[in-house]
């Protein structure tokens, strides 16, 4: 879920303190977003070939059940602890340009999992120049304190040393991006989708 789509390259050296608002584009961007997600969203959950919805329920682990993304809607941590719902909100952030938020955030959780202090010192000084300094490609929106106790710590980095960057980022999405993702028509196509209702697995 990393690409970059050639639409996204002139914010990539932006930060956003929140994503953009949907009605903050042209109606014929925001045409162009929905195409977008429902191609990505019908890659996602659809089976290789035009079988029938019987088929994809014999195939089960290839796309979330009814109950799966009913569930995500209880909260962002059950949204990003499955597969499938990490996958849809990142497709949905994308659609809002800041997918940086979630990546960051999932670089934090594989941070988190080194255990060689070579390796932490290499992961750290990557997540540094993707996401935290200034005009990084990835930029991220941190305060001034948290940007500056990250960049002491890089000769010398531990596991926590980005867990107040990834906790204020995961608050920003939980309190903004979800709600929205939540209330979004791509949730909603999610939702049909995994009831069998939707086109996207009738075609």
């Amino acid at each position: 879920m990393r690409e970059n789509p050639a639409e996204l390259i002139s914010f990539q050296n932006m930060a956003f303190t929140d994503c953009m608002k949907p009605t903050d584009l042209s109606a014929e961007r925001k045409g162009l977003m929905r195409k977008n997600w429902r191609n990505r969203i019908g890659f996602l959950l659809k089976s290789n070939s035009s079988h029938s919805i019987l088929h994809l329920k014999r195939n089960r682990s290839y796309r979330p059940t009814a109950d799966d993304v009913s569930q995500w809607a209880q909260s962002l941590d059950t949204l990003l602890s499955h597969k499938y719902g990490k996958a849809a909100f990142c497709i949905f952030l994308k659609s809002e340009f800041c997918e940086e938020n979630i990546e960051f955030w999932t670089a934090c959780e594989d941070y988190q999992t080194q255990t060689s202090h070579k390796e932490l010192v290499s992961k750290a000084n990557s997540i540094y120049e993707q996401f935290i300094k200034n005009e990084a490609p990835k930029e991220i929106n941190l305060d001034f304190h948290t940007k500056n106790t990250i960049t002491q710590c890089l000769h010398d980095p531990t596991t926590t040393s980005f867990l107040a960057a990834q906790r204020k980022v995961y608050s920003l999405m939980e309190n903004n991006s979800y709600p929205r993702f939540i209330h979004s028509d791509l949730y909603r196509e999610l939702c049909e989708v995994a009831r069998g209702e939707s086109k996207l697995i009738k075609s």
